[in-house]
C-alpha cells in the first residue's frame, strides 16, 4: 500500500491551517512507517487530498480513472468560510456546492472534528465520512526558558509584563474584532496577533480596526513555527475568539505547551471541552474581560494539566495509526 500524499499548490496553503495540517499528515505517515510519496509521477495506491483547488479536482478524477482509491480531508464548511475575506457570506452558497462536489470524490472524507462531520453529512454527502483530528507533534510543541526568553527580548517585554496571544488570519470570524476591543479596554495588558492575511482581500472594517487599535495591541505578523512556540511558552494566556471552526491546530498547540486558554463559548467546543476543566471559556466580552483578569491574577485555578491530558489523545503518532487503520479499510 502507498500513498500519494499531494502537496500540490502547498505554497497557496502554507501559512494557514490546512498547511500545517498536510505536514501533520506527513509526520504521521513517517511515524508509522506508511510508504508515501509527494511526486505525483510515481505509482500510488492511495491519493490524498486536502485542498480544494481545481489541479485536486482533477487528479481525483483521474485516480479514479485509473481505479485508485481518494481520500478527500475536508478542512472547510460553508459555515467558516463565511465572514471570512471580502464578499465570503455573498458567494459562501456557491462555495458549499463547490466543496460538496470535491469532496463527493473521495472514496472516504476525512474531517477533523464530529462536529464538522456531521455538517459534511448534513450536506448530503453519500460517502463514508470519518473524523480524525489534524494531530499535534507532542514531542515539538513544550516550553522552554530559551524560548521564553527569545520572545520576551524579541517584543520588548518585561518578565513582569502580561500578555495575552492570539492566532488566525484578519477575518471578522476569528474574533479580531473583539481581540481588539479587549486590548482597548484593558491597556495595562499586552495583546499580540500572530498571523497574515493579504491586505487586498481583508474587509475595510477589519483594517480600520487594526489600524486604530491601541498602542499595547501589535500584529507581528506570520511568523514561523519556532517562533510562536517561543510566543505560546512566554505568554501568560492563549485568547481564541473564533466564532466557527473545524477543529482549530492552533488551539491544539496551546493546549500542548500548558499555558492558560480562554476560548469563545462556540458549538464544537461544547462537544470538545468542558468550561472550567480543560479551558475556559466565555460568550460577552465583559465575561472575557472578567475571566482573562481572574486567569492573569491567578484567581482561577489552573487548568493546564487537564487541558494536556485531552491532547495528549491527539498526538500526531496515534492519528497516524487511524489514519492507517481507514487506509486498510478502503
Amino acid at each position: 500500500m502507498k500513498i500519494l500524499l499531494y502537496t500540490g499548490l502547498l505554497k497557496f496553503v502554507e501559512k494557514s491551517g490546512i498547511g500545517r495540517a498536510i505536514h501533520h499528515q506527513q509526520n504521521a505517515l513517517e511515524e508509522n512507517n506508511i510508504l508515501y510519496t509527494t511526486d505525483i509521477k510515481e505509482s500510488y495506491d492511495i491519493i490524498q487530498l486536502n485542498t480544494i483547488f481545481p489541479d485536486s479536482v482533477f487528479l481525483a478524477i483521474l485516480a479514479k480513472l485509473r481505479g485508485r482509491k481518494v481520500v478527500y480531508y475536508a478542512h472547510s464548511t460553508m459555515e467558516d468560510f463565511k465572514n471570512s475575506f471580502k464578499g465570503s457570506n455573498f458567494i459562501a452558497p456557491i462555495f458549499k456546492r463547490w466543496i460538496k462536489f470535491c469532496y463527493s470524490l473521495g472514496d472516504v472524507i476525512i474531517t477533523p472534528t464530529d462536529y464538522s462531520k456531521k455538517i459534511l453529512i448534513g450536506y448530503g454527502l453519500k460517502n463514508p465520512v470519518f473524523a480524525l483530528s489534524n494531530g499535534i507533534d507532542l514531542s515539538y510543541f513544550h516550553s522552554n526558558r530559551e524560548g521564553i526568553k527569545r520572545f520576551r527580548e524579541k517584543y520588548g517585554l518585561s518578565d513582569n509584563e502580561k500578555v495575552v496571544v492570539s492566532v488566525g488570519h484578519y477575518m471578522e470570524r476569528k474574533g479580531i474584532k473583539d481581540f481588539i476591543k479587549l486590548a482597548k479596554n484593558m491597556p495595562d495588558i499586552t495583546f499580540i496577533w500572530f498571523g497574515y492575511t493579504n491586505p487586498s482581500i481583508v474587509p475595510h472594517a477589519i483594517l480600520e480596526d487594526m489600524r486604530k487599535a491601541p498602542s499595547n495591541t501589535k500584529f507581528p505578523g506570520y511568523v514561523c513555527r519556532d517562533e510562536l512556540r517561543d510566543a505560546y511558552g512566554g505568554s501568560n494566556l492563549f485568547l481564541f475568539l473564533t466564532h466557527e471552526e473545524t477543529e482549530g491546530i492552533v488551539l491544539l498547540e496551546a493546549l500542548a505547551m500548558r499555558i492558560p486558554i480562554l476560548i469563545r463559548d462556540i458549538p464544537i467546543y461544547r462537544e470538545m471541552f468542558t468550561d472550567g476543566q480543560e479551558v475556559y471559556k466565555g460568550k460577552t466580552l465583559e465575561e472575557f474581560q472578567d475571566k482573562i483578569r481572574k486567569i492573569l491574577d491567578g484567581k482561577l485555578p489552573s487548568l493546564q494539566d487537564l487541558g494536556y491530558n485531552l491532547v495528549k489523545e491527539k498526538d500526531i503518532r496515534k492519528i497516524g495509526m487511524q489514519l492507517k487503520a481507514i487506509y486498510e479499510s478502503m
